[in-house]
């Protein structure tokens, strides 16, 4: 008894692994899928641009500029469809095991379930099992054996109902074995593909990258001019942001130049803001960070360092700017060379929203986590939809890829 009650364990024991397993498989599958998707999406909008550029007349630099930046997305694409095609072929030798165990479980059950039959047949007659009872040398063990008989009845029909069960989880196993082979020749495939466009944009790349090398202090010029425009936008963008503070402060008579005095509701929301950290929404639907938060080498040119206070998104032509946290709007101002800038407060914390064409919102406006601010402007020289977004506390400029989740 103590044996059966143990294996009993054992067996619920595996079977929750099992499935929580399948179900942490499950979750990685859901989110490589959803990665390889916004990869492809990164690569198709890249495309775009490069076609349309193409008509442009565009830059040998900002040709080299969005290969690379394709080769990336590409490199990238080829690691997360690898990564997927290896977590079916663990999926897919798992299965394969339970399958093998599955049926041998079957067929175990189903030897069991014929033996039974056949004692049963064997003793089955209305006469025989009363003879069983009035054989009993007393009531007391007339009742046992009444519910010896009612227990095994009870246990010939768990085992049936078992059997079918295992049939349907055998038959499901399939199945599913089946779809995922498919999926991951599909990957397989599609990887093929990937690979060969990725030869093909490097070709075109070292090609570029010659006529670069021979005309390197032409396109370092270029790139500090492209440098220092930035440094003139960030310069109007600290200047909107200090002037904020010391209006805001001067309503509440303080004198403070640099920092926000807060109210207790302002100090509640910089908290919420806090809590929130990395966890923060995008502030576009769809899109991809073409140029990170601080100093780095140029992508090209690698003896040139470029510098930026926020980070550079490239989305969808008409793309939106979405307010990434609750707050209010504290200025909208035009900026030289950036078209228009949206400033969210959220307490002593700061999200703006620059290379706007079209603006919704007014200062003064109280704004929910989502909503749309703007209308992303498209350059006409480059045919990219390009969304400035910084985070601030006070003075200070941070990382946006810190609070974002997974920029």
């Amino acid at each position: 008894m103590k044996f059966r009650y143990f294996s009993r364990i054992l067996i619920c024991t595996s079977f929750l692994l099992m499935s929580a397993g399948d179900l942490f498989a499950q979750t990685t599958r859901e989110t490589l899928e959803k990665k390889r998707l916004e990869l492809r999406n990164e690569i198709r909008r890249i495309n775009e641009l490069r076609s349309n550029n193409k008509q442009r007349e565009r830059s040998v630099l900002g040709q080299v500029e969005d290969l690379d930046q394709q080769i990336r997305s590409t490199e990238n694409l080829i690691k997360i469809t690898n990564q997927q095609a290896n977590l079916l072929t663990n999926q897919i030798s798992a299965n394969t095991n339970k399958i093998s165990r599955l049926r041998e479980e079957l067929e175990q059950l189903k030897e069991d379930y014929a033996r039974m039959i056949q004692k049963s047949y064997k003793s089955k007659s209305t006469q025989s099992r009363i003879m069983f009872l009035l054989s009993s040398e007393n009531f007391l063990q007339a009742y046992k054996r009444l519910q010896y008989m009612k227990q095994y009845t009870n246990y010939r029909k768990q085992q049936g109902d078992e059997i079918k069960l295992k049939t349907i989880e055998l038959q499901q196993l399939n199945a599913d074995l089946a779809d995922q082979k498919e999926t991951k020749d599909k990957l397989i495939a599609e990887n093929r593909q990937t690979r060969a466009q990725l030869e093909k944009n490097k070709q075109a790349q070292q090609e570029l990258m010659q006529s670069i090398r021979n005309k390197e202090g032409e396109f370092a010029a270029q790139i500090r001019q492209k440098q220092e425009e930035i440094n003139k936008i960030d310069a109007q963008i600290e200047r909107m942001i200090r002037e904020s503070i010391v209006k805001s402060n001067e309503e509440s008579g303080s004198t403070e130049r640099d920092v926000y005095e807060l109210t207790p509701a302002a100090k509640a929301l910089a908290a919420d803001f806090v809590k929130n950290k990395g966890n923060l929404p995008w502030p576009v639907r769809s899109g991809v960070v073409t140029s990170r938060f601080g100093r780095q080498p140029h992508p090209v040119v690698k003896s040139i360092s470029i510098n930026n206070n926020g980070v550079n998104i490239d989305t969808d032509p008409g793309g939106k700017a979405r307010a990434v946290f609750n707050g209010t709007v504290s200025e909208v101002q035009v900026l030289k060379g950036a078209n228009k800038a949206v400033m969210v407060r959220h307490g002593d914390y700061i999200t703006i929203y620059d290379n706007l064409d079209r603006v919704y919102v007014r200062k003064g406006d109280v704004v929910n986590t989502g909503q749309e601010l703007g209308e992303v402007a498209t350059s006409r020289t480059t045919g990219k939809t390009t969304l400035h977004f910084l985070v601030y506390k006070n003075m200070q400029k941070m990382d946006p890829a810190d609070w974002i989740l997974e920029m």
